[in-house]
């Protein structure tokens, strides 16, 4: 699921205290979404009866509740999280989607300046090439979690706006796009399309890379691929820059900095004044590798942790999920694609 920005915070803290309770339909009684009609109505221009009918059709669903408490990069230790990305046949149908795409995909390196391989990785972990898109309706899944799930199931004001947010932004891409809110489907956080947009994201980041005037990101791959492009490149990917690459971890050595996902701000030679080496003998030694910023990173073995240091490009993969995990399943996806994808171009 795509990082998002969070629109301007919406004024729920007064009603907190009293939105107790779960809504198993209709959420046009809801409090909170209340609050949300009042402000869509004064702010974008809403007509009030719309908003009305659109969330009376929303339903709680405890499927999303139960998948938003148990997600995958807490849960699972890096070895087994990794099992569930990486795999020969996710390699070999991320060489035939990069086959099928190839034209695309140049076209985005030359437009966005974004690497196809990351492209082709990201859509191959959030969506296995636009197989799995998700089947929850977005609006339950944004109408759950806002309303009810972050306030009654996992009480956190933050993430409650964050949703709230999302949902504001779901009805005007729909009334933007000429879309029906109540049949758009996603996941269960309420991502959407090939590369898994938030509503925000879709807003801000979306592009209609085929010029048929519509940027859908859900039955188009041209499209899709081009907003991933275009999220990345607004996010400061760099064309052609290294992602990360193994470390070694003296006795006694560390940092505070370790597994914190921050733009990267030390170099990697003061890294290697902590106790961090880079393991490749060959960039050791290397006065552009030792001259880049980057994160120190681990990820739990069966045979004890394996360290890594990110740099900014590692960083920017992350800003699609803030979580370590991912961002390396994407990059070491994205790494076995491209060699297997130049081997069989080399062939041929």
């Amino acid at each position: 699921m795509i990082a998002h920005r969070i629109f301007k915070p919406f004024a729920l803290l007064a009603l907190l205290a009293t939105a107790a309770g779960s809504y198993a339909g209709d959420y046009a009684d809801s409090p909170l979404a209340g609050q949300l009609i009042d402000e869509l109505v004064a702010e974008e221009g809403f007509e009030r009866q719309q908003l009305t009918d659109w969330l009376s059709d929303a339903t709680r669903q405890e499927s999303i509740i139960k998948a938003m408490s148990r997600p995958a990069e807490k849960v699972k230790p890096w070895y087994d999280y990794r099992k569930h990305f990486i795999s020969d046949r996710r390699v070999a149908g991320g060489v035939d989607f990069w086959i099928e795409h190839r034209a695309t995909l140049d076209r985005a390196a030359d437009v966005f300046g974004v690497d196809p391989a990351i492209i082709v990785g990201i859509i191959g972990v959030e969506t296995n090439y636009g197989s799995n898109t998700g089947s929850h309706r977005v609006i339950d899944a944004l109408t759950t979690l806002a309303f009810d799930y972050y306030v009654d199931v996992a009480p956190r004001e933050s993430r409650q706006r964050f949703f709230t947010s999302e949902l504001k932004n779901l009805f005007l891409l729909a009334r933007e796009q000429g879309q029906d809110p109540l049949t758009l489907t996603g996941s269960y956080a309420g991502a959407m399309g090939w590369g898994q947009f938030m509503p925000s994201s879709y807003r801000a980041y979306a592009v209609d890379f085929d010029g048929d005037q519509f940027a859908d990101i859900w039955n188009n791959p041209v499209d899709a691929i081009g907003s991933v492009a275009s999220y990345f490149a607004s996010h400061g990917w760099g064309l052609g820059e290294p992602i990360a690459v193994r470390a070694n971890l003296r006795a006694g050595g560390g940092s505070d900095e370790l597994d914190k996902l921050r733009r990267p701000s030390q170099t990697v030679s003061a890294l290697v004044t902590q106790g961090f080496s880079v393991a490749d003998p060959a960039l050791a030694d290397d006065p552009s590798t030792l001259a880049r910023e980057a994160i120190p990173l681990s990820f739990d073995q069966q045979s004890g942790p394996e360290y890594w240091l990110g740099f900014n490009n590692f960083y920017v993969i992350s800003r699609y999920n803030p979580r370590t995990k991912y961002a390396m399943a994407v990059y070491q996806l994205s790494e076995l694609i491209a060699d297997r994808y130049h081997q069989q171009a080399s062939v041929h």
